[in-house]
């Protein structure tokens, strides 16, 4: 697997272009390839807590994940949450994904967080720890599994 640079800022540090480039992946892959009619824009980017992760190439950004901060935990102890994950249909399979979740778990070495992956992506979650949890569901028409990933004891 390539290495490829990852970058990781918050809302502030993004510049507009950076913006633009990760917004256009989520739009061309979640709403234009999957079809998914659920909110994008949820007003979670520009929280002081989300992080933003981002692999680019040439032509733009090809992979992006963002880590969200909840007041109060989702599932047990969990306040971090992984969403958004998406990489370019045409720089699939070159383990992207992995070196962003990689990146962000180092980040956020020692803290629970969670997921909601989509079904079919579950094993690539599970190779970092997180263990699926309660029945898989119908999100977008695209059956998801909730996974949670204990913190450890050393920080």
């Amino acid at each position: 697997m390539p290495e490829c640079s990852v970058v990781s800022r918050s809302w502030s540090e993004l510049t507009t272009n950076e913006l633009y480039a990760a917004l256009k992946l989520r739009t061309d892959v979640f709403f234009v390839e999957q079809k998914v009619d659920e909110e994008e824009l949820d007003n979670r980017d520009q929280e002081p807590g989300t992080r933003h992760y981002w692999i680019a190439d040439s032509t733009g950004t090809v992979a992006y994940l963002r880590v969200l901060v909840n007041e109060s935990p989702d599932h047990l102890d969990a306040h971090h949450i992984i969403g958004r994950v998406v990489v370019r249909e045409d720089r699939r399979g070159e383990g992207l994904a992995q070196q962003l979740m990689a990146r962000a778990l180092e980040e956020f070495s020692g803290v629970p967080m969670l997921l909601h992956a989509q079904h079919y992506v579950a094993p690539l979650y599970a190779k970092f720890g997180f263990v699926a949890f309660g029945e898989p569901y119908d999100e977008a028409s695209i059956m998801h599994i909730s996974m949670y990933r204990a913190g450890s004891t050393e920080r």
